[in-house]
């Protein structure tokens, strides 16, 4: 028999184990979310990437096969942002995940609502002040995680931010088992979140093809950080696609940019006008120069030609280091089972130490 591990993360979400699965987007879809949640964990859908007009149907989706709680990330600059606060305080979603923003009046009206605030952060400063404007649950992702990623490791930014708060803290960035469990817990934290694992599900929607390159990939040190992409540090698979744009000038890495950033444009049904309005809301989000502005483009279009086409040659991988020690696909039931009989094992093993030496 498995023992819960119940802690102040589980309260809040109201899932049965404290493991919780991040909103990678165009990964994180419906079924994927389901899968988590029904297995005991908590589930983020990925809003941030969900097309505009069909964030409702998505989550009607999870309520067809679901009936625990579950979560949806956002950014304030994605243009359906208002759609998708609507329709989490519509259908009564228990948390959200964010980055950039939200400001404190939003996040007011989302905890007014019953919907704890769960952002993803990479340094101490940043958990900081995400609680001060209101934030009730912060994740910590340490340098060891997969897409945008800071340098500090999981093991150092997570005491400093324990140390910072005073709510609950997930630690992620290199989570992947029982292990990762028991030693957060014993750190303090009060769960883990996981995105690569998940990813590397049998649940994932992701290809074969892509999955069989993540499952191939066995040397952490090509599973590497790089700028190339949107001008910020993010972590990818090395593949020729990377390699590319690693050589390429910046001059034309804006160019491609742009070219990617009108056809996004044209896919999501936004005009000239629309477009301009969205690069300005990003370029004055106090986190992003001009570069990295005109290069976000690049990103969306390169990492669903990865994971949603299955091209892993000339699609980006995003992923966390911990791939390079995973070899098999689990459902996120078998998954979920397993870290929890291996972290109550390590914590068994943990007092029986204890037990021994009080003996």
């Amino acid at each position: 028999m498995i023992r819960d591990l119940h802690t102040p993360l589980c309260e809040k979400l109201g899932c049965r184990f404290p493991v919780v699965q991040t909103a990678m987007g165009w990964v994180a879809d419906a079924k994927l979310t389901a899968a988590t949640c029904n297995a005991g964990g908590f589930g983020f859908f990925a809003g941030a990437t969900t097309e505009a007009g069909d964030v409702e149907n998505q989550l009607l989706k999870i309520k067809e096969l679901t009936d625990k709680p579950f979560g949806v990330n956002f950014h304030m600059f994605q243009p359906n942002a208002d759609e998708v606060l609507e329709m989490v305080i519509k259908h009564g979603v228990r948390a959200v995940s964010y980055g950039r923003g939200p400001d404190a009046e939003t996040i007011g009206r989302l905890r007014d609502a019953g919907v704890v605030c769960m952002p993803t952060v990479g340094a101490v400063k940043h958990a900081v002040k995400a609680v001060e404007l209101g934030a009730n649950v912060i994740t910590i992702q340490g340098g060891e995680g997969g897409g945008h990623t800071g340098s500090v490791p999981t093991s150092i930014l997570l005491s400093q931010v324990l140390d910072a708060v005073d709510v609950p803290v997930v630690a992620a960035g290199g989570m992947y088992d029982g292990r990762s469990l028991a030693a957060s817990l014993a750190q303090g934290a009060a769960g883990i979140a996981m995105g690569t694992r998940f990813l590397l599900t049998s649940d994932s929607p992701v290809p074969r093809s892509a999955l069989d390159r993540y499952l191939e990939t066995k040397d952490p040190s090509v599973i590497k950080v790089t700028k190339a992409v949107d001008g910020m540090p993010q972590r990818f698979i090395e593949n020729d696609e990377l390699r590319h744009l690693e050589g390429m000038s910046l001059p034309a890495r804006l160019a491609m940019s742009l070219k990617y950033a009108r056809q996004w444009g044209r896919d999501a049904g936004l005009g000239p006008l629309a477009m301009a309005k969205l690069g300005l809301k990003v370029a004055t989000s106090g986190e992003s120069s001009f570069a990295q502005t005109v290069m976000a483009p690049n990103l969306p279009t390169l990492v669903q030609r990865g994971v949603v086409e299955g091209d892993a040659d000339k699609g980006l991988l995003p992923s966390g280091q911990v791939a390079a020690a995973i070899d098999r696909l689990e459902s996120c039931e078998d998954l979920i089972a397993g870290i929890m009989a291996q972290a109550n094992d390590r914590l068994d093993a943990l007092s029986a130490l204890t037990n021994k030496h009080n003996g």
